[in-house]
């Protein structure tokens, strides 16, 4: 391709005008979550298209280094979904290779109530059954003083989310498991960027996972990645991400091994072409280039982002301090939030229900949601499937009756926050 013609497109790009549109109360929405892109972003997200390479390259391998060493660790996978992430842990921990340690069916895995889907939808996936364990009303996360009433001899693996990018206690959950020799599986999907004593949240565990969905911390439209310190997790998530194969080779590479043509396989004739030996039933979740390079761009941004979302949550936190019928989530002492929304639980006195004020704020064009599945036992998508409870999931329940939350996203303005802080206050009948 000619260059000279191809930064003529880039430029092209450059010029293009960034100007948000004004804010009005009560017209302009204000969402929960969104995409937050600019120019740096369409110019490299540009610059792959023009490559034309389509598949994997050379900024999904800048994607996965830089992300890898912010977050510390050494292997970083990049997949097609958060989801994604979440099976393909999971996934690799079913390997034969991993021996007596392997997840297989019936085994056991321990996780949260309080979830998104698929967060649980992994542990049917790969043969296992749920176990679930109640929240901790005030932050949200799972209750881990749960987890010794939860194991049992078919315990292989706990799975549990940084709830709304609030940490959880994720060394003592480590400890656990390494005391039962369990897997840990961190889904940090919602939490890129918060820390626990200084470390990254998804790191302590066996596996991290991360999601770049739109409405997420960093986002490629949609994406993920898996990430690990093992060379071994690393090399078996790879194999189940791209097809189940035996060979390692990245897109494009062939003969990494220096034996491509002189291995002994199965049952497969000697020499069989080691592109094409599967040793895993795995998937295709690799992403595009494109993608890649939007995440490049975001990865760039990310400090930033990460710091906008805890000054919305502390404005936030103060603007409704004295606002009635809500409480308020906390941080563990050693955790520092990389906050995904401001989570709120409605008073049982309150004098309207959850519903009608979430109506009332939709009415003012104020987003919210709700904690993913509420209680997922509850789900129609668990009504029929094995799954075993520990205890009464009573916070859980608590928390899909009466929590909701709204945005802190970096796409909010500080007048679109008091907005929908004042918004809050006036529906519950209280006074700026």
């Amino acid at each position: 391709m000619n260059s000279a013609w191809r930064e003529s497109v880039l430029n092209l790009v450059r010029q293009m005008p960034e100007e948000p549109a004004p804010f009005e109360p009560g017209k302009t929405p204000v969402p929960v979550s969104g995409k937050v892109v600019g120019m740096r972003e369409l110019e490299l997200m540009t610059e792959a298209v023009l490559d034309a390479w389509l598949t994997c390259g050379r900024f999904n391998e800048q994607f996965e280094r830089q992300l890898g060493e912010y977050l510390g660790v050494r292997h970083v996978l990049t997949v097609n979904s958060g989801s994604s992430a979440n099976l393909l842990a999971l996934a690799a921990l079913t390997s034969p290779e991993l021996g007596e340690r392997a997840v297989k069916p019936g085994d056991e895995i321990i996780t949260a109530a309080a979830n998104f889907p698929t967060t649980i939808a992994p542990i049917f996936q790969t043969g296992a059954t749920p176990v679930f364990v109640d929240a901790e009303l005030y932050t949200w996360n799972a209750d881990i003083s749960m987890l010794e009433k939860a194991l049992s001899p078919k315990t292989k693996a706990v799975i549990l989310a940084h709830s709304l990018g609030n940490p959880f206690d994720a060394a003592t959950v480590k400890t656990f498991c390494e005391e039962h020799g369990l897997w840990f599986v961190e889904d940090a999907c919602d939490a890129l960027g918060a820390t626990l004593g200084g470390k990254h949240v998804g790191t302590f565990g066996d596996f991290g996972t991360l999601s770049c969905y739109p409405a997420h911390h960093i986002t490629m439209g949609e994406g993920g990645a898996v990430y690990t310190s093992s060379a071994k997790l690393a090399e078996l998530a790879r194999s189940f991400r791209d097809w189940g194969r035996h060979c390692h080779c990245r897109t494009g590479q062939d003969n990494a091994c220096g034996h491509r043509f002189d291995g002994q396989y199965g049952e497969l004739p000697r020499g069989y072409d080691h592109k094409y030996v599967y040793s895993h039933i795995g998937y295709n979740l690799k992403i595009t280039d494109m993608q890649a390079a939007c995440g490049v761009a975001q990865l760039e941004r990310l400090p930033d982002f990460v710091r906008a979302r805890r000054e919305n949550w502390l404005f936030l936190r103060e603007r409704m301090g004295n606002c009635p019928y809500l409480q308020f989530e906390s941080e563990l002492s050693t955790a520092r939030a990389s906050w995904f929304g401001f989570p709120l639980l409605l008073s049982e006195d309150a004098p309207i229900s959850r519903l009608e004020l979430l109506r009332g704020l939709n009415e003012h064009k104020i987003g919210t949601r709700l904690l993913f599945a509420g209680n997922a036992v509850r789900q129609p998508f668990l009504q029929g499937q094995h799954f075993r409870v520990v205890g009464e999931l009573t916070n859980t329940d608590a928390i899909m009756n009466r929590g909701f939350w709204i945005g802190v996203y970096p796409g909010l303005s500080r007048e679109m926050l008091d907005y929908a802080a004042q918004t809050l206050s006036d529906l519950l009948g209280g006074k700026r």
